[in-house]
């Protein structure tokens, strides 16, 4: 089964949800939003992440670098394109916003 891992990133934290191939929501967690924290993390969830995304910002290049370099494959989106696909979601949460970015690139 595949995993598909969603990030919501602001300065100091990112909301972190994982969804598997048929999109049920396998876990959802607050971190520090940094790149070893994140990247240890993601190891030791113990089931290999297909793909990892989130929106562009400020810590984009940032965390894109970072990640690819620890071996994953990341998928920065542009912003306007998340907001209109995510735009039809009643609650706007930071959780939510990880998990409909999740969902995106279950969905491709």
């Amino acid at each position: 089964m595949e995993f598909f891992a969603g990030l919501d990133v602001s300065l100091r934290s990112c909301a972190l949800c994982i969804v598997d191939s048929k999109g049920a929501t396998v876990l959802e967690r607050e971190l520090v939003c940094n790149v070893d924290e994140i990247t240890a993390f993601l190891k030791s969830f113990g089931r290999p992440v297909v793909r990892i995304g989130f929106e562009a910002g400020t810590m984009s290049q940032h965390l894109f670098f970072g990640l690819t370099n620890e071996g994953f494959d990341v998928v920065c989106m542009e912003a306007r394109q998340v907001n209109a696909a995510l735009s039809a979601m009643r609650n706007k949460t930071d959780k939510n916003d990880a998990r409909g970015i999740a969902q995106i690139l279950r969905t491709g």
